[in-house]
């Protein structure tokens, strides 16, 4: 696809960017390699104050950096400008934090010939970060603010849809006193990503998107011996046991299917809900679906934002088809959603069987899969009979027994009475088709580091 900025909300064209050429790629590619001989010997200090800055930056032009998020992918004006606020936070972090994440490790072996043994860890190099639409900004910061902070560079992929959120990120990051080449955003094309990765500078690549695009690169990357990191889909699990706060919960399960439009990785899309009180949870579940406000993503009342794109409605539209054709009900639910724009009428799907094939994908829209578990071992089973495993939350008033089933989840991530923690000193992350590697905290830092073993010995010759 070419990179252009098309206003979801009218499908309006607003302006395209040319695609990268080789040369331009290779040019950038020499440029991170540069900056990577001086960057890797900055202090922690000075890395520091670069993000520190860049923190600064994000909060005295939140409006400003969110107004792009509204105008490119569609995202309401609240959550754009949390999300702009999420960026700063995760800069602050890592300015705080990264001397001590990556700090020399000492290490006592048992063999006292070894006088002692030390584990520096040293940035690889230029790495690529291929990220999605559906947070801009976010997407970026997770990746570059530990790296960048670990000594190494960056060229950036984003997708097609938000160039001019990448080209401010760059921008920010320049302003931020970040030298040149350090961190450059590219509008390469998909076979670019081979001319990338296949250059011996270039040490590694994180990619969140897609399950296709994610077996693509990260083939691509192990082929040209690259060590890559993948942030694939999700169909995050909302167990909901019997004894749960039925009001609270299901404001949080409205809350956790349809922000950013329902466009989230670690979204609630599969709602399980013990048998003793599925009924009531779906009659005011369906009524707070109902409350939600379809609008202009601009206006502050606007509740439900339009998809990033209209071929993106489309192939939700066309998922929720395909359900109903194999057995599931589908029900749409509130006022009808407006004819302009990228826009998914909200959509109840129940009695989905494992036969149906809809049982196991991930809708990425206003799309919510309910399920009626027996019990609690039965809500378990249901959570754990996916594909995917990123995230998930279960709810209850007993908190002991919450952690006790929230043990039994298989998901990169859990929660009790809270759908989703996306926050800065919290690891991001899933397992099987949800991908590997771990963001954020200091199991990202540590991602793109060689983990260098230098060791004293006092022993003669031999063994």
């Amino acid at each position: 696809m070419p990179y252009a900025t098309i206003n979801p909300y009218t499908n309006q064209l607003i302006q395209s960017f040319p695609d990268a050429t080789d040369d331009e790629v290779k040019q950038a590619i020499a440029k991170a390699d540069a900056a990577f001989q001086s960057w890797r010997t900055a202090s922690f200090g000075a890395r520091a104050a670069v993000l520190s800055k860049a923190a600064t930056l994000l909060r005295q032009n939140k409006v400003e950096y969110a107004k792009l998020l509204t105008l490119e992918m569609g995202k309401v004006v609240g959550e754009a400008q949390a999300e702009v606020e999420l960026c700063a936070q995760i800069f602050d972090y890592y300015a705080k934090n990264a001397a001590a994440l990556l700090k020399l490790e000492t290490l006592v072996s048992a063999d006292k010939a070894l006088k002692h043994v030390q584990i520096v860890h040293e940035p690889l190099g230029v790495l690529l970060a291929i990220e999605p639409w559906n947070f801009p900004y976010y997407q970026i910061a997770r990746v570059i603010a530990p790296q960048l902070s670990a000594g190494n560079t960056i060229l950036l992929k984003h997708a097609s849809n938000v160039p001019q959120s990448a080209a401010l990120f760059e921008k920010l990051m320049l302003e931020a006193g970040l030298p040149e080449g350090a961190f450059q955003n590219l509008y390469a094309t998909r076979s670019q990503i081979e001319l990338i990765l296949n250059d011996p500078r270039v040490q590694g690549v994180a990619l969140t998107g897609s399950e296709d695009a994610g077996a693509q690169v990260a083939a691509t990357a192990a082929k040209a011996l690259k060590k890559s990191t993948l942030e694939l889909g999700g169909a995050d699990a909302f167990v909901v046991l019997a004894d749960a706060e039925l009001e609270k919960t299901v404001k949080w399960a409205v809350f956790g299917r349809h922000w950013n439009g329902g466009q989230v990785c670690v979204s609630s899309k599969r709602m399980i809900i013990v048998d003793a009180i599925y009924d009531k949870f779906l009659a005011r579940y369906t009524e707070g679906v109902a409350a939600l406000r379809a609008g202009d993503p601009a206006d502050p009342a606007t509740t439900l934002a339009p998809l990033s794109s209209q071929k993106a409605a489309d192939e939700v539209r066309e998922k929720i088809r395909q359900a109903v054709a194999h057995g599931a009900k589908a029900v749409e639910v509130g006022p009808k959603v407006p004819t302009q724009g990228a826009f998914v009428q909200p959509t109840i799907l129940t009695e989905l069987t494992p036969d149906n094939p809809a049982y196991y994908w991930e809708f990425f829209g206003p799309v919510s899969l309910l399920f009626r578990a027996k019990n609690e071992l039965d809500a378990v089973r249901i959570a754990n009979d996916s594909p995917f495993g990123l995230g998930g939350s279960v709810f209850t008033a007993d908190e002991a027994n919450g952690l006790k089933i929230a043990a039994q989840i298989s998901t990169g991530m859990v929660f009790v009475n809270h759908p989703t923690m996306v926050k800065a000193d919290v690891p991001f992350g899933g397992v099987r088709r949800s991908g590997y590697g771990r963001e954020l905290t200091g199991l990202g830092i540590k991602e793109f580091v060689n983990h260098k073993v230098i060791g004293v010995a006092d022993i003669d010759a031999g063994f």
